[in-house]
């Protein structure tokens, strides 16, 4: 009898690293959102877009382009929570 194989059929997605890779992640998740017969290897998939987006977007809010010398030592806002 053969032994299954562990390993994972879908690897999480690569790290996101620039705007380009940013951009076709987002085009991505953007087609897997407006499926209607997901299977569970896409929501998998979807998930693992979304968390890598959001590392980026944390990585890109540590340096965001606020001023060194600012006085300003408060929570810094992200751009989606100005949308209402």
């Amino acid at each position: 009898m053969a032994k299954q194989d562990k390993r994972k059929t879908n690897p999480p997605a690569r790290p996101i690293k620039t705007k380009r890779d940013y951009q076709g992640a987002s085009a991505v998740v953007k087609r897997l959102a407006a499926q209607t017969g997901r299977t569970s290897a896409d929501e998998v998939r979807l998930q693992s877009l979304l968390q890598e987006m959001d590392k980026f977007d944390s990585s890109e809010d540590d340096t965001a382009d606020f001023a060194e010398n600012d006085d300003y030592s408060g929570p810094r806002r992200r751009w989606s929570d100005d949308t209402e």
